[in-house]
């Protein structure tokens, strides 16, 4: 299967900001079953963009406009194959925690297992921990299911009911949230639990016959899970799903703050506007125009161009994952 994304990011100022420096995660990894075959980015007003790999292989592109001007706009466009993935099985082996315990004595899981800044243990957490039945029972890989499962059952998926910087206790509190959310109270509970868990930035193809609850038109959240046999393993507690074929990963890290999908700064004390809009579209083969994918400044999106949040005088740009 191969996958067409596009991925508009758009800022608009009150009045003209005197410079903006921006990071961009919205390159798919290359690794596994994924593969990322082209991958375009343009900037508006135009800039030099440098690329470079963080320590858990992510791509980030950064650039910076020293010049003034009232709007910025991100085009990101790419095309990934996505081969057959092996079902996941319904469990694993009651000695699976044992496993799990000599290979995370054994490995290199710490900064997936510690606290993070948007993962880490509170009372409501402790509370939430109580009534899901985070314990260790069964095996871990029909634990993490079940918890994905109860998640998905206990909290409403409200659009925009937080904000990108909300705290674990928010969404806790009001019992809705986003998918960013769900994402970093499923990694809380894992690895409070002693397994190792991680954030995954990316987008998920919707389809009518899967009625998934998150937003199409938006980047998207999900989890991953180190497990005995099976290795990092997708769960998608917005959905209520293993992750799969339809789950394109763009950036992987401890929690949120490891892998917005854009993170910059601009000089000036103008308000900003924040509208983005997603298109995942697949297709049967390699398109034979791979070669000539280009990208022009104004794309059209079969989408309504969402406007996610308006933010006066903020210094600090980024985008919540719906």
């Amino acid at each position: 299967m191969y996958y067409r994304i596009r991925h508009l990011t758009r800022f608009r100022y009150s009045e003209p900001v005197t410079e903006s420096i921006m990071e961009v995660r919205m390159h798919p990894r290359t690794e596994a079953l994924q593969r990322c075959l082209d991958y375009q980015l343009a900037v508006t007003p135009k800039a030099n963009i440098h690329t470079y790999r963080d320590f858990l292989g992510n791509s980030i592109h950064h650039f910076d406009i020293p010049g003034a001007h009232s709007q910025l706009q991100i085009m990101a466009e790419s095309l990934v194959e996505m081969k057959p993935w092996s079902p996941v099985p319904d469990s694993l082996p009651p000695s699976a925690w044992d496993d799990l315990n000599q290979a995370v004595a054994a490995g290199d899981f710490w900064e997936m297992l510690l606290p993070s800044q948007y993962c880490r243990t509170t009372d409501l957490l402790e509370s939430a921990a109580a009534e899901l039945e985070a314990t260790r029972r069964g095996d871990p890989l029909s634990l993490v299911v079940d918890l994905s499962s109860r998640i998905f059952r206990a909290f409403e998926y409200m659009p925009r009911s937080t904000r990108v910087d909300s705290p674990i206790d928010e969404a806790l509190k009001q019992r809705r949230g986003v998918c960013q959310d769900f994402a970093h109270i499923l990694i809380a509970l894992a690895r409070r639990l002693g397994i190792p868990s991680r954030y995954v930035s990316g987008y998920l193809h919707h389809r009518k016959q899967d009625h998934d609850r998150s937003d199409d038109g938006a980047t998207h959240a999900w989890v991953e899970c180190w497990l005995p046999e099976l290795g990092w393993t997708g769960i998608d507690p917005t959905n209520n799903l293993v992750a799969g074929e339809r789950h394109i990963r763009t950036a992987i890290g401890r929690d949120y703050a490891d892998v917005p999908p854009t993170r910059g700064v601009f000089k000036g004390g103008a308000g900003t506007q924040l509208t983005v809009a997603v298109d995942v579209n697949p297709c049967d083969g390699l398109p034979p125009e791979l070669a000539e994918m280009t990208l022009s400044e104004e794309n059209s999106f079969p989408q309504d161009v969402i406007a996610l949040e308006q933010q006066p005088n903020d210094w600090e740009i980024q985008q919540q994952q719906q």
